[in-house]
């Protein structure tokens, strides 16, 4: 892959920059304003909030500096400087902890992030993905691809097929992106010289240290792979997979709707694969574990399972169906982006996960603050830590009676032990005096919302499903 890279790459990096991606002072300060608060220093020990405490006179001086550094293609040491802080991927409570059980999270200069936020305004079009990758999509997001999954599974169950569902995990993904087959993807894309070269000599400077607690490690260089919490990082990430999606519909295999390929859906690197036909999956995994090879990674196929959907299914039924010769489990739920999918004759959905994780927070929450606060406070904090995590997801997933009488009961039943009461005419009561909705009335807002504007998201899927997400909202 290196040497296919040695033989394209560009000659020269200083090609001047056209007026269309000039950085003026007004472009800086837009995408300052735009970023995200609260975010952790890099090793200069700035933070974005410093940046807006200044006059705005300041961002002339970035945006004389950033034209420069995308002209000639070139990085200051510092901007290639970070540390990596490893964050835990699940609960650590009673567990030994390995290596493989963090997550590493880079934390850059603010300054690099600003520089970086700025090449992305500019160069955006050159970051393009298929329309089967709803990650770092303005406008679309983890609901869209679990609306789009959930809208093919229902069009084979009413069309009386079984259909399915593989979920791939693939092993350090962000880790593992070569960095030259990371060039060749943006050659392809007809990136300019000197922003290629920006990359290229970005990422041939990256050097990180580990940072655990308040001790710092030495600084060692990235070889290979993204950095996890910069902003280029997954779209970068996304460019270099893409070609995956392209190759798995020009051979025509899964699921197809109105003669259009419906066979594979990305959020960053999670991965799904449909196909009414088991056969047909087994040849796209076979095709994906190639695909993969040549972009030097692997799926886990301990972590990868498949589902099944349809009037047909038999739970009891486990067709053979492997990753480099290991066989996949079929199992009778799975977790997609948040949000567990249960197998069955139609597509459902589990709350009892969020459920408890609910009580979880509220009892954190009670627990913490006990009687000490008010009762707004403690409402206050339920809505904005509790209520969310109960939520998520229900805008997509099919909600009946029977489910919206149990989240209401999990509400109430809240209520009752904050404001010590078994009576329902006073958890009511209660309920008026401080303006709390029932979760089964915002369910159904949410859905009105998100179905509302699905059709109008410029994508081709969110274009295919509009009728169905029309008929669900006239429902409602």
């Amino acid at each position: 892959m290196k040497e296919n890279y040695e033989n394209k790459r560009p000659n020269y990096c200083g090609t001047p920059h056209t007026d269309e991606y000039v950085f003026d002072a007004e472009v800086v300060e837009k995408v300052v304003h735009n970023m995200k608060r609260g975010k952790a220093a890099g090793l200069d020990s700035l933070t974005l909030e410093h940046i807006l405490h200044c006059h705005p006179a300041i961002y002339s001086l970035p945006s004389r500096i950033f034209n420069l550094l995308i002209m000639h293609g070139f990085v200051p040491d510092e901007f290639a400087r970070s540390y990596t802080v490893p964050l835990p991927k699940g609960s650590t409570v009673g567990k030994s902890m390995s290596v493989d059980d963090f997550r590493g999270i880079s934390i850059s200069p603010v300054v690099s992030k600003i520089f970086e936020s700025c090449v992305l305004d500019r160069y955006s079009d050159f970051f393009g993905t298929s329309d089967n990758q709803f990650g770092f999509k303005k406008g679309l997001g983890c609901l869209h691809a679990i609306y789009s999954v959930r809208s093919v599974v229902n069009h084979y169950i009413r069309s009386g097929s079984t259909v399915s569902l593989c979920a791939l995990d693939l092993k350090k993904a962000f880790d593992k992106t070569n960095h030259h087959g990371l060039y060749l993807q943006l050659i392809q894309r007809l990136v300019p010289n000197n922003l290629l070269c920006l990359i290229e000599n970005w990422y041939s400077m990256c050097v990180t240290c580990v940072r655990w607690g308040n001790v710092f490690s030495q600084f060692v260089r990235l070889e290979c792979g993204v950095r996890q919490g910069g902003v280029l990082s997954p779209y970068l990430f996304a460019c270099y997979i893409d070609d995956l999606v392209t190759i798995l519909e020009l051979r025509g295999l899964g699921c197809r709707i109105k003669h259009a390929p419906v066979c594979i859906f990305l959020y960053a690197d999670d991965i799904i694969l449909l196909s009414p036909s088991v056969a047909a999956l087994q040849q796209m995994l076979i095709i994906c574990e190639q695909e993969l090879s040549r972009l030097e990674m692997a799926l886990n196929a301990k972590k990868s399972v498949c589902i099944r959907f349809g009037p047909r299914y038999d739970a009891d039924c486990e067709p053979l169906v492997t990753i480099d010769g290991q066989k996949l489990s079929w199992v009778t739920s799975c977790r997609y982006l948040g949000v567990y999918l249960l197998t069955a004759r139609n597509f459902k959905c589990c709350f009892h996960e969020s459920k408890k994780q609910f009580y979880r927070a509220f009892n954190s929450i009670f627990g913490k603050i006990g009687r000490h606060a008010s009762e707004e406070v403690t409402l206050k904090l339920i809505q904005t830590k509790c209520v969310p995590v109960i939520m998520y997801g229900l805008d997509v997933c099919p909600v009946n009676n029977a489910d919206k009488h149990s989240l209401d009961f999990v509400l109430t039943r809240s209520l009752m032990k904050l404001f010590q009461t078994n009576s329902i005419i006073v958890i009511n009561e209660c309920r008026n005096a401080f303006n709390i909705e029932l979760l089964s009335k915002m369910v159904t807002e949410c859905k009105r919302r998100f179905l509302s504007k699905f059709s109008t998201c410029q994508n081709i899927f969110c274009q295919l499903f509009a009728s169905v997400a029309a008929l669900e909202l006239s429902e409602l």
